[in-house]
């Protein structure tokens, strides 16, 4: 995280607004991979019927609410997060799917 100090460490709030814009840029470039899995998906997937498969949508929010209490996160706000996050990434896959064909 650059020279972003670790939360227990900063010592000012320009200390922790380094360490959010840090965070920030990490999460954006785990999202860029995210969405190029969905690319992926896309390509690999015969049928547009299958881009959107709801089981899959509750395992994947499910496991992220179970990392999220095992790590003393808000469950609840980190599922909704998910859960739009999937519907976004859906979105992109079906809009990724259509291009391809």
């Amino acid at each position: 995280m650059d020279d972003a100090l670790l939360p227990d460490d900063c010592k000012t709030m320009a200390d922790v607004r380094r360490g959010v814009d840090a965070a920030d840029t990490a999460l954006v470039v785990q999202l860029a991979l995210r969405f190029a899995y969905m690319r992926a998906a896309a390509r690999i997937k015969t049928d547009r019927a299958h881009v959107r498969d709801e089981d899959r949508k509750a395992e994947v929010i499910a496991n992220v609410c179970a990392q999220a209490e095992a790590l003393g996160l808000p469950v609840d706000a980190i599922g909704d997060l998910w859960d739009r996050l999937v519907e976004a990434s859906i979105a992109y896959e079906l809009e990724a799917w259509d291009r391809l064909r």
